[in-house]
């Protein structure tokens, strides 16, 4: 997948990428992430400017981020060309990231993980540790794994 401008008006807030992400969790976990009866820009618009945190990467064999949220940007103290320029193993420190990369290769056996809980770190070196996220593969139209994405709205400081 190519990489992504920041979310707006102009490019439908990403909308098809969006679906994708939603529609996954939703076929995986019955999670419903948006309102469906919402048209696609509408639903892309909710999901980049809600209160959970919402990030993708792709499905390069050293995933990068290629979606993130309005909170998530926030959260991780970054632009929008930061955080999709970035190696999403970066977003963890480095004694967490064994952990993170065994649950993210169970999430493309299985199809997704719910709860999990780890210490991530913002570009300023902020430390916080997520709660009870869902994290899921993305699939494409023809079912083509095409990245994994991750959502959580419960997080501390430390």
């Amino acid at each position: 997948m190519q990489k992504n401008d920041l979310p707006s008006n102009e490019n439908g807030y990403l909308k098809d990428y969006i679906f994708l992400i939603t529609s996954s969790l939703k076929n995986l976990t019955n999670i419903e992430l948006v309102d469906f009866s919402l048209n696609l820009e509408e639903q892309a618009k909710q999901v980049f400017n809600s209160d959970y945190v919402l990030l993708a990467h792709n499905a390069t064999q050293e995933p990068i981020f290629n979606y993130a949220n309005k909170t998530a940007l926030r959260l991780f103290e970054m632009s929008w060309d930061e955080i999709t320029n970035m190696s999403s193993k970066y977003s963890a420190e480095s004694d967490e990231r064994a952990k993170r990369e065994k649950v993210l290769a169970d999430v493309t056996e299985k199809g997704y993980s719910k709860n999990y809980s780890g210490i991530r770190i913002s570009k300023t070196g902020r430390r916080f540790k997520i709660q009870n996220a869902v994290i899921w593969n993305v699939y494409d139209s023809e079912n083509n794994r095409v990245g994994q994405a991750a959502m959580f709205d419960e997080f501390e400081y430390f």
